[in-house]
This record gives structure tokens, C-alpha cells and sequence, in this order.
């Protein structure tokens, strides 16, 4: 038997990279990622464009938008991509940083790599640097409470700044604020607040100055009926969750009519309950009705008679949030229905915007969800808006739920890094290179942001340092003014759960990328297996290598 025969394991066209080859790779792909969203962090940070293979355009300075358009498709990449989204769904903010972070992480394991420090080694000491950092941090951040509103405004223009939607950031921070605020619950010290509660509404036209912040909700519907007042004041607002129709029979049922007198009775009887269902609604004291379901033509007739504002198909989202707003209950059978069911609201009116018929319910009492209807020039701009929004109402939720905040700029970066430093003389053997590597990583935000407005990168780093030691955690980068200043005064405020989430989402990341040394990439189920170009495999091109084609 031949000693030297080759033995196949994998599939034919699988592919295999081991050892330091695959942790290169891993680490290339990770910094490209990185690299790619640097240049956004930051006031000064510039947007990307980013075209589908549809030509849909995306333009963005958003870490988390930039990395989910670029359908990466490199395994390592795809990680650093959830370390966005996972910071995104957690905070709202913060995934450039993230991204950065996770990026720069990796580059400096490569160089302790290169001088021969075992992967696992780099690994543990990451950890070890990641449970002090967070340590740093819960002592360096101060409280804040649903009564600081100038503060949180801090946060939401800091968030902002930078964004598309900077030119409007007092005003948009302002609306960011009051609308967590109406929907943020206290309980036991301790405060909570569903996103999901602010819906935000898109329409382009106008400019972003005529964003609104509703305090009700607005519903992307018209009344049923033109009959039907456009405007209700002081509305009384019933939901239902049932059809206002007559129902089919629950089984095949055939009747048999065998005169023109009993079809007219039975289609007066018809007739007769849909008067009765519109009854109960008005008898209830109903003004305005939001319906889940269906509205018969005979129905709507009768209701717009009875001066009642009806809306058909609602959304359930936006049913449950119409309750929470006005304080009606969502009713499932119309013959509950009565007055205490009912919610109130100053006005319910049907408007135009941008060419199509909206429903605002305006002047709820003690809302607990609202609406922000975002106005912009384009598509692309109320896209961006959108996005500005996001961050500045996750930073402030984010804020309150934690309750603790930090100055931005890079100070807190600067710090962690300053006391690792001073921890990584504690820690014995080589995880003390490892510790003095994340240390260094985190200086990447504040050399970005030094980088992007103009000034001398190492010199920023030297004296953010130097002040750091006499003058506290607060020393950051000012990069409007390009100077080192405190941020604290200057009113650039961070949730410290961006900083806390992007530590911890970036150094998990990096551990398990460092582990990995060997990757197998496997072939084609069926068929021929496909060449490195992605092009067609030999004798597929066209027709010609069908056997028994003509």
C-alpha cells in the first residue's frame, strides 16, 4: 500500500486555512471592517454612500446601517458586523466605537503574535482587561435622574452631533428628551423605558425644522367615509378589535328564499344590525373609532351619521400604543363596549402630508407612547433623521436605565486605558502584555477623533494623558475647537452603557477570533464544485456541457 496516497476528508472545492494564516486572515478581515467606519466616529466624522446591487443608495455615518449594507462575506467580518448590531439593539449608540474598538483589538494581538505570545495567552489577558475596564468605568460615572433635563439634552446632542440632522440638534434633542421622558416608567428607584413606545413616523417634504413631536400618536390611515368630520375636538376614542359587519355563517348554511319579500327582509335585518353595532358605538359616547378589523359600506354610513371619525384596518402595534396614549381599552366584542372603555384625546384630525391622508391624535393627557413625524427634503435626509433620532433616544434611555453617564470625547477612553496601565504592572507572566495591548486599543477613539479634527494625533494622546493624572476623567477632545478641554463642562455627555457594552461586545469578539486557528470552508453540496472566481465550473458555461442536449 502506498504510504504517501493522499486521504480526502472534506468535500471537493472546500477549502482550509490553518494556524497563523487563519489567524491573519481573521484579523485582516477585522481590522478592514474597522477601518471602513473609523472615519465616521465623531463630530467631524465624514458619511459613507452605499449602493445595493439594486442601486438602492443608503447615505449614512452610522456604524451599524454601514456594516449591515456592506453584506460582508468574510466569516470573521460577519462577527465584527453582530458586535454592531449587538451594541445597536443594546444602546441605540455607539457602534462605530464598537466596530473601532473590536478593529483595533485585533491589530494589537497581531503584534503580540508576532512575538510568539500563545493566542489563548492574549485571550485571558483581554478578559482580565475587560472585567477592570468595567470596574474603571462604574467608578468614574455619575448619576443621573429622569429630573436632570438639561443634562440629557447634553446627551442627545452629543449623539447627534456629527449626524445628518446636526443643523436641527437643539431642537431634535429637545423632542428626544420629552418624548422618553412621557414614556419612561418609574418603580422602586428605578426607571425603564420600551423604545418601542415612540413610534417614528417618515414623511419627506419640507424641511427637518418641521419634524413634530406628537403627544398622541399618528396613524398612517384616512377615515373610511368623506361624510365623516375631519376634525373631532375633545375626542372620546373607542378601539375595537372586531369587524363591524354581519358574520358568515360558522357553517355552510343555505337559505332558501322563495319570494322578493323575504329578501327584502333579510337584507333589511342586514340592515337592522349594522345600525345596532353603530348604536352601541355612539350610545357609548364614542366620537372617534379606531377599528382593527373591517367597516361594512352600510356601517360607515351610519356612523358617519352619527358624526363619528371612523379608521378601519389599524394596525395591532398601533392599537396597543392608541391605548397606551389615550387610556382607552381595546375592546374584542362590541357589545362590551361603554363609556369607561373609552380614551380621550384634545383633537383627532385627518391631515395631508406629502400627498397622502394622516390621522393625528394630538394633546393626550399623561401619554405613555407618542409619535415623531420626521420631515426632511428627501428620502435619503428624513432616512438620516431617522437614524439621528435613534441614537439620541437610545443614548437617553440608555442613560436613565442605567443611570449613570460619563463625558465623551475620548475621555473615558483615555482613563480606562491610564489605570490599566497601572493594573497591568499587577498582573504577573505575559497576560501583562495583553492587558498593556487593550490598553492601548482603547486609545483609539481619542487618536480618531484628534485624526479627524486635524490635530497631531500623538501629541493629543501625550497631553490627554499628562492632564488625566492632575486633572481627572474628564479631559477629552474637543474637536470642534481642536483642542484637549474638559468635556464634562463643555456639555459632551455619554450613557456609560455605550462605553460598558462596546468594551464588552469588542473584547468577547476579539477572544473568540484569537482562538480560532484553523478554518474550513466547505465545498458544494451537489454538483461540480464551484473555482475561486465564482464563475461557472468548466463545461457549464451555456448549454454546451449537457450531455444529450441538442
Amino acid at each position: 500500500m502506498d504510504q504517501n496516497a493522499q486521504v480526502l476528508i472534506l468535500p471537493e472545492g472546500a477549502f482550509r486555512t490553518t494556524g497563523r494564516d487563519a489567524q491573519r486572515n481573521n484579523i485582516m478581515a477585522a481590522k478592514a471592517v474597522a477601518e471602513t467606519v473609523r472615519t465616521t466616529l465623531g463630530p467631524r466624522g465624514m458619511d459613507k454612500m452605499l449602493v445595493d446591487d439594486m442601486g438602492d443608495i443608503v447615505i449614512t455615518n452610522d456604524g451599524a446601517t454601514i456594516v449591515d449594507e456592506m453584506n460582508v462575506e468574510h466569516p470573521a467580518a460577519k462577527m465584527v458586523v453582530e458586535v454592531a448590531k449587538t451594541q445597536d439593539a443594546e444602546v441605540g449608540d455607539g457602534t462605530t466605537t464598537a466596530v473601532v474598538l473590536t478593529g483595533e483589538l485585533m491589530a494589537n494581538a497581531e503584534h503580540l503574535l508576532d512575538q510568539g505570545i500563545h493566542p489563548t495567552i492574549i485571550a485571558r489577558g483581554y478578559q482580565m482587561a475587560a472585567d477592570k475596564a468595567q470596574a474603571i468605568l462604574a467608578k468614574i460615572g455619575k448619576t443621573v435622574a429622569l429630573s436632570d433635563v438639561k443634562i440629557l439634552e447634553e446627551i442627545a446632542v452629543t449623539a447627534m452631533t456629527g449626524k445628518g440632522a446636526e443643523s436641527n440638534k437643539e431642537m431634535l434633542s429637545k423632542m428626544s428628551v420629552k418624548a422618553v421622558r412621557m414614556v419612561a416608567e418609574e418603580a422602586e428607584g428605578k426607571v425603564t423605558v420600551d423604545l418601542d413606545n415612540i413610534q417614528i413616523e417618515k414623511k419627506e417634504g419640507g424641511s427637518i425644522g418641521g419634524t413634530e413631536l406628537i403627544e398622541g400618536l399618528v396613524i398612517d390611515k384616512e377615515r373610511v367615509h368623506s361624510a365623516m368630520p375631519k376634525t373631532v375636538a375633545n375626542a372620546k376614542i373607542a378601539l375595537l378589535d372586531a369587524a363591524i359587519e354581519v358574520k358568515d355563517t360558522e357553517t355552510d348554511a343555505e337559505i332558501q328564499i322563495t319570494d322578493p319579500s323575504q329578501l327584502q327582509a333579510f337584507l333589511d335585518r342586514e340592515e337592522q344590525m349594522l345600525k345596532e353595532m353603530v348604536e352601541i358605538i355612539a350610545k357609548s359616547g364614542a366620537t372617534v373609532l379606531f377599528c382593527q378589523k373591517g367597516i361594512d359600506d352600510m356601517a360607515q354610513h351610519f356612523l358617519s351619521k352619527e358624526g363619528v371619525l371612523a379608521v378601519r384596518r389599524v394596525k395591532k402595534s398601533d392599537m396597543e400604543k392608541l391605548a397606551k396614549a389615550t387610556g382607552a381599552k381595546v375592546v374584542t366584542n362590541l357589545k362590551d363596549l361603554s363609556k369607561d372603555d373609552l380614551g380621550s384625546a384634545k383633537s383627532v384630525e385627518e391631515e395631508k402630508v406629502s400627498g397622502d391622508e394622516m390621522i393625528f391624535v394630538r394633546g393626550c393627557k399623561n401619554p405613555k407612547a407618542v409619535s415623531i413625524l420626521v420631515r426632511g427634503g428627501t428620502e435619503h435626509v428624513v432616512d438620516e433623521v431617522e437614524r439621528s433620532l435613534h441614537d439620541a433616544l437610545g443614548g437617553v434611555a440608555a442613560a436613565l436605565e442605567v443611570g449613570l453617564i460619563v463625558a465623551g470625547g475620548g475621555a473615558p477612553e483615555i482613563e480606562v486605558a491610564r489605570q490599566l496601565r497601572e493594573y497591568a504592572d499587577s498582573v504577573g507572566g505575559r497576560e501583562q502584555l495583553a492587558v498593556n495591548a487593550f490598553a492601548e486599543a482603547l486609545e483609539i477613539i481619542p487618536r480618531t477623533l484628534a485624526e479627524s479634527a486635524g490635530m497631531d494625533a500623538i501629541d493629543t494622546l501625550v497631553k490627554l494623558r499628562a492632564k488625566h493624572e492632575k486633572e481627572g476623567p474628564d479631559i477629552g477632545v474637543m474637536v470642534l475647537s481642536g483642542k484637549v478641554d474638559d468635556m464634562w463642562k463643555k456639555g459632551v455627555i455619554e450613557p456609560l452603557k455605550i462605553k460598558t457594552q462596546a468594551i464588552k461586545s469588542a473584547s468577547e469578539a476579539a477572544e473568540m477570533l484569537l482562538r480560532i486557528d484553523d478554518v474550513i470552508a466547505g465545498g458544494r453540496k451537489s454538483g461540480p464544485p464551484m473555482p475561486p472566481g465564482g464563475g461557472m465550473p468548466p463545461g457549464m458555461d451555456g448549454m454546451g456541457g449537457m450531455p444529450g442536449m441538442m
